[in-house]
């Protein structure tokens, strides 16, 4: 299959391009170019605090701009590459999440072709290849391309690239070669790190014109397609810029968007990455008709849009799960938590789906995208049960906050929705900020002033403070590149710290420099700054292990320095922190670890090896993929194809309860790495470059013994392991430990959080409690287990217990639902017969003396079913007779409403959807339907009477009675 394109200068033929072929063509296209392919980075930078999510190609490839990585690394190595990242926009600097659905192009998740120079090739090259590519490789019509160049900023000092704009003008007419300015063509990942001038590509769907005047000008027909950036500067935390010390090529091409051009499509959402999830989406849900591509005001009740947003999300949640994240409470988890709530209003609302139907969309997904992106596959079930999980939360939150937002509009009495009332819906009913004011714009036209919302965020700000929430901590004073070459030109000693063995010893040092994030100082006195010593007994945040804090004493002074954040930064040790008074280079200082918070995180590292250790024993050969250790508990990641199970779960904490137990002593030693490779119990981490001498960790046996007899077959009792990291002396100082939660990280990699000493202790006992509580569930009636069951399932999702304890409580209310269950099959039977004689003694009762109007209320509940049979079943015995029936469910203390209304009584003006609708108001609820028939609820069973007067007197008016 062909599609001809036409302008008024030229005619091209595009052959069918699916979206997987684009990609394949273009990594293709590169690995000719000699550039390397390597697979997307998670979209979940766990190792970069500075990201929520990964949002452009060049995030896995930070360090190479920034000059830090391992030179010996296969990273390191790189001097081109090329791939198709997954990103997600939706947080942070970049941050789409408000434009996806409102046009055809915004996306929360979308895949950025790139290829990359490492200080190899420069402007030329890219320039000239990405011409290559697009017009003799994809044939796009050169006549629509039109390329931009940074204009310069005089406020910056920043020339214009004239460089760039002369290479283009090799391709095109410098009519079409258009300079802008430092927001559309200086890129910059966040607010600190890489950055350049950059030149984007944009394409005329249209053609046949001059579109210069319509480039990044939000048209949809005129759009970016590719984004060269030219990486020669890196933006410091006080805002300046910094020239990198090479030269590096970034360039962006968004997947999605490449393919609507080539699909011959005018919109991304018209690709073949959403048609199938459209079908889907139609199929799972009751819009009023299949997706269109409208917008605006052209898409009546925002049904199109809704189709784009929840397409969107689905795939933006997908991904993020299936590489670790998943929906919560902070950080990246509470991005998504909000996207998946996003999500659900839409679909229940726009296009008239059940408050359950996102999940039911992921096997489409999957199925779609696996093939490309096995990780879906492997998590394809752990996305479904998150997002189910997440589905049952909001149901509940999402009706309480749009009903109190309503509260609060009723009562306002036309005055604006205050700052005070935004921030209670948050902060009481979990009603996210976005949501509201989504909300507000769509449902009431109201749109909140921009200084409302800034009150908003004072007010939450204000609300973490007082109840400790704080955001995560982050360092400014690390020293970078610049000052790093600075003091080795000074032949700056480095750092001596084998000190930090022995912390409980105080020790004596010398300050031999002082940063302050911009400048190497002689003298350091006000806010926060670093000092560089010749030695330490600090650990520094190294091996997954964080850092120590403490403080330091100018000898022979009163002048102290509290330290709270500790890094090596090129063999240099960084100790940041706060003075009480003038700290000089030359000064001598006495070191004083907080060796009380020194101890958990030794007992959390020696338990790491030893978890290392006993999950070998339990599923076999293994690799550690990371750690973190803090001094109230730890995680470990390892490669494992799938999770284990509890028995699994159950050995694993045995052994290292066992070792503990035994009390065995932790030697430490170092050793040429040609021997210590030799011992056959020893753990290492694959790809891990080790010093030479290497230091081992033994956990019950002498290190010279390993060492003596490498083969001894008794080592593969114990474990051994590489680590330059802090330990306690025995085993048995951890005193107890227990396995928090055990979850997937990414594709064939699984993390267990684990605690030690008191927190292990702790959460045992908060097992234990909820145990006992779980039990006596079982003794209860069924109406009190209804009662008592959603509140121990509250309980236990937010308890930080063991994990096999939590799978056996779950395993418990599972039963318990079961027995609920059933006991509402029961109910129902009954209340459908309850149903039947309440219909038969009303036909008897009209028949005997006709009635237009027939009100009454029947017990059943919230069974809508048994309801709507007993109306028809009236109607059917009394034909000219408009029905409305009403259920009080005192379980719920809920209303539900409904109405049949002969043709003749809809005639005379009584419409079934406004007489539940009246009726519904009276008790804080509303209705809808059709004429005929019409249904709806309310709240409070106290409002029955109040709610059938109403009805009745509705009725009464509209048919003259």
């Amino acid at each position: 299959v062909v599609s001809t394109q036409s302008t008024g200068e030229s005619t091209f033929i595009m052959a069918e391009w699916s979206g997987d072929r684009v990609r394949q063509t273009f990594v293709d296209f590169f690995v000719k170019k000699a550039h390397e392919h390597v697979p997307s980075s998670s979209v979940v930078p766990l190792s970069d605090p500075t990201l929520l999510f990964a949002n452009s190609g060049m995030t896995q490839f930070k360090s190479i701009f920034l000059g830090s990585v391992d030179p010996k690394s296969d990273l390191g190595k790189l001097k081109r590459a090329c791939n198709s990242q997954k990103c997600i926009r939706a947080g942070g600097k970049h941050n789409d999440l408000d434009d996806v659905g409102k046009d055809t192009y915004h996306h929360t998740f979308f895949e950025m072709l790139g290829n990359w120079s490492f200080g190899d090739y420069f402007k030329a090259e890219a320039i000239d290849w990405a011409w290559e590519l697009l017009t003799e490789v994809y044939k796009l019509d050169k006549s629509r391309l039109y390329v931009t160049y940074f204009r310069g900023d005089d406020k910056l000092k920043l020339p214009a690239d004239l460089e760039a704009k002369e290479l283009w003008k090799k391709h095109l007419p410098e009519e079409r070669i258009l300079p802008f300015d430092m927001k559309a063509n200086f890129w910059e990942m966040g607010d600190v790190g890489p950055c350049g001038p950059c030149s984007e590509i944009h394409f005329d769907r249209i053609g046949g014109r001059d579109a210069a005047d319509l480039v990044n000008m939000d048209d949809p027909d005129v759009i970016e397609i590719w984004n060269l950036v030219f990486m020669q500067f890196n933006r410091e935390t006080d805002g300046s810029l910094t020239t990198l010390p090479k030269k590096h090529i970034d360039t962006g091409m968004g997947l999605e968007r490449v393919a609507s051009i080539l699909q011959n499509v005018r919109s991304n959402y018209d690709t073949d990455f959403f048609t199938p999830l459209f079908k889907a989406i139609q199929a799972a849900t009751n819009p009023a008709h299949p997706y269109t591509g409208k917008l605006g005001n052209e898409d009546i009740g925002h049904v199109d849009t809704a189709y784009r947003v929840v397409a969107d999300h689905l795939r933006t949640l997908c991904h993020a799960i299936a590489d670790g994240a998943e929906p919560g409470s902070f950080g990246r988890n509470y991005v998504l938590r909000r996207i998946v709530r996003r999500a659900l209003r839409y679909g229940t609302e726009k296009l008239g789906a059940s408050d359950r139907f996102f999940h039911e969309l992921v096997d489409v997904l999957v199925e779609q995208r696996g093939h490309a992106f096995p990780e879906l596959k492997q998590h394809q079930e752990r996305i479904k049960q998150l997002l189910k999980k997440e589905e049952d939360l909001w149901t509940d939150t999402y009706s309480k906050g749009k009903g109190k937002l309503k509260q609060f509009i009723d009562s306002n009495k036309g005055a604006p929705v205050s700052a005070d009332q935004i921030f209670r819906l948050k902060t009481t009913y979990g009603f996210p900020v976005d949501l509201v004011l989504r909300i507000l714009e769509e449902d009431y036209k109201v749109i909140v002033t921009k200084e409302v919302q800034k009150d908003v965020d004072v007010l939450i700000e204000k609300f973490k403070e007082e109840s400790g929430v704080q955001a995560e901590a982050k360092t400014d004073l690390k020293l970078n590149v610049h000052s790093i070459d600075e003091l080795k030109r000074k032949n700056v000693p480095l750092t001596v710290d084998v000190f930090k063995y022995q912390p409980e010893i105080d020790i004596e040092a010398s300050i031999l420099a002082v940063w302050d994030g911009k400048n190497l100082k002689e003298t350091g006195k006000e806010g926060k700054f670093a000092l560089v010593l010749d030695k330490t007994n600090f650990y520094a945040q190294q091996g997954g292990q964080i850092y120590d804090t403490g403080y330091l004493t100018v000898v022979g002074s009163e002048v102290s320095f509290y330290i709270d954040e500790v890094y090596v930064c090129g063999g240099y040790i960084v100790h940041v922190g706060v003075a009480t008074g003038e700290i000089s280079v030359g000064n001598q200082v006495k070191l004083t670890v907080n060796i009380e918070r020194r101890r958990p995180i030794m007992n959390n590292h020696t338990a790491t090896h030893m978890l290392n250790f006993a999950l070998r024993g339990v599923i076999g050969e293994t690799n550690q993929k990371g750690s973190d250790v803090l001094p109230d508990r730890f995680r470990f990641d390892f490669s494992h194809s799938s999770s284990l199970e509890a028995d699994q779960l159950e050995k694993v904490e045995k052994t290292v309860s066992d070792i503990i137990v035994a009390n065995y002593p932790v030697y430490a030693a170092e050793a040429p790495l040609s021997d210590a490779r030799k011992i056959n119990s020893l753990r290492q981490i694959p790809g891990e470059e080790y010093p030479n001498p290497v230091r081992i960790v033994s956990i019950g046996v002498p290190v010279e013994q390993l060492l003596a007899q490498p083969d001894n077959s008794e080592w593969m009792k114990y474990s051994v392991e590489f680590c330059g990291g802090s330990h306690i002396k025995a085993s048995g100082e951890i005193e107890s430990f227990t396995i928090i939660a055990e979850e997937p990280l990414s594709s064939g990699v699984r993390r267990i959080v684990a605690f030690t000493g008191q927190q292990a202790r702790d959460a045992k006992e908060t097992a234990k409690g909820l145990h006992d509580k779980v039990t006596g569930l079982f003794n209860l009636s069924s109406q009190q287990k209804a009662t008592e069951v959603p509140k121990i399932i509250s309980d236990l999702e937010k308890a930080v217990i063991p994990a096999v304890q939590k799978i056996a409580l779950w395993n418990s209310i599972q039963k318990l639902q079961d027995q609920l269950k059933e006991a509402g099959k029961s109910a129902k039977a009954d209340q459908a017969e309850k149903a039947n004689n309440f219909a038969k003694e009303a036909v008897a009762s009209l028949t005997k003396e006709p009635k237009k109007v027939f009100v009454g209320t029947l017990e059943v509940g919230s069974n809508n079913v048994a309801l709507t049979e007993a109306a028809k079943q009236i109607q059917q015995g009394a034909a000219e007779t408009a029905v409305l029936l009403i259920s009080p469910d005192a379980s719920k203390d809920t209303i539900t409403l409904v109405s049949k209304v002969p043709a003749s009584a809809v005639q005379k003006g009584l419409k079934a959807n406004e007489w539940v609708q009246h009726a519904a108001s009276k008790c804080g609820g509303k209705g809808g339907g059709k004429p005929d028939t019409a249904q709806g609820s309310g709240k409070g069973v106290g409002n029955v009477k109040a709610a059938s007067d109403a009805a009745s007197e509705f009725a009464s008016s509209k048919l003259g009675l």
